[in-house]
């Protein structure tokens, strides 16, 4: 009998739960199982509101329903819900804005830094070797070859091939800036006047006067002590010899008349003394303070230009080796010494090339100019 009544209240207690199941969701169920929601008081709920499980799966078979179909009470939206901006490991380029704000910014690579340069000057070799040997082509005689070499009008035409070192590396930086223009590339070379009012241009020229001036007397007193200590170290008369061979002033000076001068003065200004700091400065060491910091970039820039400038010495035939040894101190410290000047110039002035600039071409003219004089006095 009472087997009997055990299974009646077992059976009753199963068709109870089944009746509670198709009901909705039983009293002891106040909060969803899966996202902790509290399920509303609604018969016949399968789904929680918020997360979409179905309640009525979950606690009948004690196991998750697969996700076959989506929540029916959450509206379906587009992939993705929202739009987060892919991730790029290409180049980032600069705005607008920003050229100017660029110190804290990694640029170019030092190879690149280095590599464009030495590029540029290698181009400009192959064209002027080029034009001497179309000449030499033409006349087929080496004495009129000699002259037209040794002329000083020639010398300015060549050195309007320097222009390579501004075209370059103004194409170059192009890749790192939003909006290439030219002003936008010449403006994160340095070579700009944006966020100068009228007096502080004038004031970054005569800044670069002055320092044109300073490192014309710096040049010749490091020449002077140079020589000095060389004339210590080895016989005088090799070293006053040694130092008639790399006055690289001599082949324009001693043909050269005023109108000249005046001429070779203005490509100085205009010409050599943008485009090599475009170069050097503008581009070179911009780019290896970055990765070398400043003092690091700053001497490898001034290493480079320095020997950049003396490789002619070594295409000049000497009796000895001591000569080149002596004759390549005595060029190659002034070098140095003004290129250190340069490029700390360019730092304190934030990286603009205003000053620079003017500092370079107004030391090239007054050497040009002095050596004019001296050769006149003599």
């Amino acid at each position: 009998m009472d087997d009997k009544e055990d299974k009646d209240n077992a059976k009753n207690a199963k068709s109870s739960i089944q009746k509670e199941i198709k009901k909705g969701i039983g009293i002891e169920w106040s909060f969803c199982p899966v996202c902790a929601n509290k399920i509303p008081k609604v018969n016949n709920l399968k789904y929680c509101i918020k997360c979409g499980i179905n309640l009525q799966y979950l606690k009948k078979y004690k196991r998750f329903q697969p996700r076959l179909n989506p929540n029916p009470y959450v509206q379906p939206l587009p992939y993705p819900i929202q739009s987060e901006p892919l991730i790029s490991y290409g180049l980032k380029k600069i705005p607008d804005e920003d050229i100017l704000k660029t110190k804290q910014k990694k640029l170019w690579s030092t190879s690149t830094s280095i590599g464009v340069p030495l590029g540029a000057f290698l181009l400009i070799n192959f064209l002027t070797a080029a034009f001497i040997f179309l000449i030499t082509f033409v006349s087929f005689d080496l004495e009129i070859l000699f002259d037209i070499i040794s002329n000083p009008y020639f010398i300015i035409i060549l050195s309007l091939f320097e222009l390579i070192f501004i075209i370059l590396p103004t194409i170059y930086v192009g890749k790192y800036l939003q909006n290439p223009t030219l002003g936008n590339r010449f403006a994160l070379l340095g070579f700009t006047s944006r966020g100068f009012k009228k007096p502080e241009i004038a004031k970054e020229v005569l800044i670069g006067i002055l320092f044109g001036i300073i490192g014309l007397f710096l040049v010749l007193f490091v020449s002077v002590f140079t020589e000095l200590i060389l004339e210590s170290m080895f016989n005088i008369e090799i070293v006053q010899e040694a130092s008639g061979t790399n006055n690289d002033v001599d082949l324009i000076i001693s043909s050269a008349d005023i109108l000249s001068i005046v001429l070779f003065s203005i490509v100085m200004i205009l010409v050599v003394g943008t485009s090599e700091e475009i170069l050097f400065r503008g581009f070179m060491q911009k780019g290896l303070v970055r990765r070398l910091g400043n003092r690091g970039g700053i001497i490898v820039t001034a290493l480079i230009f320095s020997l950049i400038h003396l490789i002619g010495l070594f295409l000049v035939d000497l009796t000895s080796p001591i000569y080149i040894i002596i004759s390549f101190i005595l060029s190659f410290i002034p070098y140095f010494a003004i290129s250190l000047v340069l490029g700390l110039l360019y730092q304190w002035r934030n990286e603009n090339l205003i000053a620079v600039v003017i500092t370079h071409g107004v030391y090239n003219t007054l050497t040009i100019i002095s050596a004019f004089i001296f050769y006149g006095m003599l």
